[in-house]
């Protein structure tokens, strides 16, 4: 990835004004100190840091919405920052500015068991979240794999390997609170489950990755805890015979709630990492949800189909430490990735395609990575036509760095090609950002529109999702 230069917006007697401010307000909770601001200046991703001016600890909705009047008279960069899992460099400051950390506004306000939603607080990650939800009955299904902040999954418009099955936060975000960039508060909705009533202002911000305004609270929709849940594990030869199965599987309506593929390289290393032991070649991670019955049909549906398609080993069981055991394994992909190459990075990419294409597109990739002297293994919540490369990088290798933003490149040329998209899940950032307007053409004009209406002076985020 190509260095992005910091271009400081304020003075720095501006900046100076801006925090002087800020401290008569908070207090304690706004940090200036270079380790905390080092550690805001960056999320999981290949791209650049780049530190705030200071950091902001918020605790409410009205908190929030004073620090934003505050930045927004200074001309202040503002930029939400969660668990810092991102994947596409979203919470860096190129501009410097404040960051507005939303981590100690994690609470679980009210749980509407009869309408099966849930208001909560930015800052409640998704297992905190279900923790508190265990006695209910209900849970909420999106998991993205990092115990990320809910308010994080709703900027990047977060999925993950439930999304098959529960689709991903766009269909899963109710309602939001949100602060706009002059601090005024609106709500985007009401608990009904569906309405007509004006834009859908929900869903322009679920994705707007912090650009637009800052998320306060989050109306999630639930679902009852199923009675029984069943993992399975197949291997292939082929890769195609595997991506076969997937296409097959989903065409015959068969209610699979996770369907990932790994291929020999990504198995491989979660074997060396995880202490697994399963045959090294290109492998189906399955979850099933039902009944006891049902789920009981639906491995047996899939085993037959796998068959036709050359896969082989057909495991499956419903002890919980077992498929607990799965799918941890299948979260650490990307540190058994990095544990392939010592000293070296992982630069995660990700794209999604019409399932009809899903074959071609993952074929032709593993052709450019056959000709390539990189590791890149492969993994993908395919079920939904989307997968992810994970580059193990030498940082320091200019050959290597290239070849990675060659492949990439061809990579999300291609799924563009395929009527896909650049990103499937991790969301633009400033990483993706020089894709935007190859896959949305004109309607990037659109985009910055909303934008300039919403935050005239670009204060929300900048430099992130598209230039302005």
């Amino acid at each position: 990835m190509a260095a992005i230069a910091a271009t400081p917006r304020l003075s720095a007697t501006a900046t100076e004004a801006a925090i002087a401010a800020l401290k008569q307000l908070l207090g304690d909770r706004l940090s200036t100190a270079t380790a905390v601001r080092e550690q805001h200046g960056h999320d999981e991703s290949w791209a650049p840091a780049f530190p705030p001016d200071a950091v902001a600890f918020v605790e409410s909705t009205d908190e929030v919405a004073e620090v934003v009047k505050i930045c927004a008279a200074h001309g202040m960069p503002m930029i939400p920052f969660g668990a810092g899992t991102s994947l596409e460099g979203h919470v860096t400051a190129p501009q410097g500015g404040l960051c507005i950390d939303m981590m100690r506004m994690n609470a679980l306000l009210k749980v509407n068991v009869e309408d099966l939603d849930v208001v909560v607080q930015p800052g409640i990650t998704r297992k905190a979240l279900n923790e508190q939800l265990r006695d209910t009955g209900l849970f909420f299904p999106i998991d993205p794999g990092a115990n990320a902040s809910i308010g994080g999954m709703v900027s990047t418009r977060a999925s993950g390997t439930n999304a098959v099955r529960y689709g991903t936060m766009r269909e899963n975000v109710l309602a939001l609170t949100v602060v706009l960039s002059d601090g005024r508060v609106i709500r985007t909705s009401k608990r009904a489950k569906k309405s007509a009533a004006g834009y859908d202002l929900t869903r322009l911000f679920v994705g707007s990755e912090g650009t637009l305004g800052i998320v306060t609270e989050i109306t999630l929709r639930l679902y009852g805890i199923p009675e029984a849940m069943s993992s399975a594990v197949c291997g292939f030869d082929s890769l195609e015979g595997a991506v076969r199965t997937v296409i097959a599987t989903i065409q015959s309506g068969i209610p699979v709630a996770r369907i990932e593929l790994l291929d020999d390289v990504q198995l491989d290393a979660i074997n060396k990492y995880s202490k697994l032991d399963y045959r090294v070649c290109n492998t189906l991670f399955l979850e099933f949800h039902g009944t006891e019955a049902g789920v009981k049909e639906q491995a047996e549906m899939v085993q037959a189909i796998a068959a036709e398609h050359g896969g082989a080993d057909f495991q499956w069981t419903v002890k919980p430490e077992e498929r607990a055991k799965l799918w941890q394994a299948r979260h650490d992909a990307a540190y058994a990735a990095k544990a392939l190459r010592s000293g070296c990075e992982i630069w995660a990419t990700d794209v999604c395609v019409p399932i009809s294409r899903l074959a071609e597109c993952i074929l032709e990739t593993k052709a450019d990575l056959k000709d390539s002297f990189l590791i890149a293994p492969l993994v993908g919540h395919v079920g939904d036509g989307n997968f992810h490369l994970a580059f193990v990088v030498d940082r320091g290798n200019p050959a290597e760095v290239a070849e990675s933003e060659r492949i990439n490149a061809r990579l999300v040329q291609r799924a563009l090609a395929m009527e896909g998209t650049c990103t499937g899940e991790h969301g633009v950032g400033s990483g993706k950002m020089k894709y935007l307007v190859a896959e949305h053409g004109e309607a990037v004009s659109v985009m910055r529109a909303i934008k300039k209406a919403l935050d005239p002076d670009n204060l929300m985020n900048p430099g992130k999702i598209f230039s302005v």
